[in-house]
């Protein structure tokens, strides 16, 4: 899917406050105390970067996934296989080069993602 605009990202910012509510209740997680639907929703900026490798990364994004990744490493991952994340069409295989993409020195390259590698 190429990248999400207009129509698309409101549906999917109203599937990631609907997907938040459903989660709101459960304890730590993957994503630590934060719903995983909030940890969907704080990685926004990333949009334009998920569907083209090639496309320039936000510094918005960088700054927030470069967070993730300090606060709760294994959140990044839970958050690209989430339904939440296939029902938007998110490139798994893409969105996983965004730490690379970054320049995030401390980003666990070679961790498995489900079948995916973060390179």
């Amino acid at each position: 899917m190429r990248g999400l605009k207009g129509r698309g990202r409101v549906i999917f910012l109203v599937a990631v406050m609907i997907f938040v509510l459903i989660l709101g209740a459960e304890g730590a997680g993957e994503c630590g105390k934060t719903p995983i639907g909030s940890a969907a929703a704080s990685l926004s900026p990333c949009l334009s970067a998920v569907s083209n490798v090639k496309a320039k990364v936000p510094l918005a994004c960088c700054t927030r996934v470069g967070a993730l990744l300090r606060t709760a490493p294994r959140c990044l991952c839970a958050v690209l296989l989430s339904p939440l994340a296939k029902q938007a069409k998110i490139n798994v295989a893409t969105a996983i080069t965004i730490p690379k993409r970054c320049n995030i020195k401390n980003r666990p390259a070679g961790k498995k993602c489900g079948k995916y590698t973060l390179p």
